[in-house]
């Protein structure tokens, strides 16, 4: 969540909206088949004070995903659920790389921040030392000498 309060009225892709009739319908599923697809664990859909479904968007989209992999790919119900954890289990780790890069970019930041203080607090009044490359010339000092 970004931090906002939600309207609690306010209708999102995971409300559970949709009673089974509808939910067949709008999947083009019969109501049994919603119904074993829940005792399976496919789509687990909200479930009412006196027990009854509710669908959200997010399920009806995920019953004709099933429908589609099983009728047009000829993947059994086992295959179906298996790829639906996988999806989401791609879903969770995309979701915690997200935030780690999040906290690396953060750290990053802090860092240069840091270094921006360090550097701002060098004595000005020291110079710093440069490596001088050795040559083979002799250099003579001779102090000047006081005029008498």
């Amino acid at each position: 969540m970004d931090g906002r309060r939600r309207n609690p009225y306010e209708l999102t892709d995971e409300s559970p909206v949709y009673v089974i009739s509808i939910a067949a319908q709008l999947s083009g599923l019969h109501p049994q088949t919603l119904r074993q697809y829940d005792r399976l664990g496919l789509v687990s859909p909200d479930r009412t004070a006196g027990r009854g479904r509710r669908y959200s968007a997010r399920d009806i989209e995920l019953l004709r995903t099933v429908q589609q992999l099983s009728q047009d790919e000829g993947i059994n119900l086992a295959g179906i659920k298996r790829i639906i954890e996988l999806e989401n289990q791609v879903a969770a780790l995309q979701q915690r790389v997200a935030e780690l890069s999040a906290a690396v970019d953060g750290a990053a930041v802090a860092m240069q921040q840091r270094e921006a203080q360090v550097h701002a607090s060098y004595r000005r009044d020291l110079v710093p030392y440069q490596d001088v490359q050795q040559t083979g010339a002799l250099v003579v000092w001779r102090p000047k000498r006081p005029k008498d």
